[in-house]
């Protein structure tokens, strides 16, 4: 009997520190999931800050190689000139809120923006190709959307996750 009652102590101590190490498990489980987002929105928020970035200061600087895709869709080239400053202000300002504070519209911008200015390219007669390299461009802004959920309230367009 008294084996008995030290092999029911010893079961009981087993079973205790394997729910010990389970919840241990799931809270380090739990955290790498979470770390693991918050890995891949930074990695995102950096992706879109530098396409952003870098397409608004071409912009500012009025790239002439942009001038036929404003032309293409029946802009003329002085209005071009006058609107890539604008469009590069509005890049660089979408590239600083999404490092700090990728807001939903503002990421639903990105993607729109982003898929426009692709597949300007073929529509200004470039290849095809031109437009799939420049996937990430849209599909980065909409990683990260998807990430933080789409909204189901208006007022949760203007949210940060």
């Amino acid at each position: 009997m008294q084996r008995l009652l030290v092999l029911q102590k010893e079961v009981k101590t087993f079973i205790y520190q394997l729910s010990t190490i389970s919840n241990v498990a799931k809270k380090r489980v739990s955290k790498t999931k979470k770390s693991e987002v918050s890995t891949t929105e930074w990695i995102l928020r950096l992706g879109i800050f530098g396409t952003f970035l870098g397409h608004g200061i071409f912009a500012l600087q009025i790239k002439q190689g942009w001038i036929p895709y404003f032309t293409s869709v029946g802009i003329s080239e002085n209005t071009a000139r006058t609107l890539l400053p604008l469009i590069g202000s509005m890049d660089i300002l979408v590239a600083i809120l999404a490092i700090l504070a990728p807001i939903r519209i503002i990421l639903v911008w990105a993607v729109i923006w982003g898929f426009w200015t692709a597949i300007l390219r073929p529509i200004a007669g470039e290849p095809i190709w031109d437009f799939v390299e420049r996937t990430a461009n849209w599909a980065a802004p909409l990683a990260l959307l998807a990430i933080q959920g789409f909204p189901k309230k208006a007022k949760d367009w203007f949210k940060v996750k």
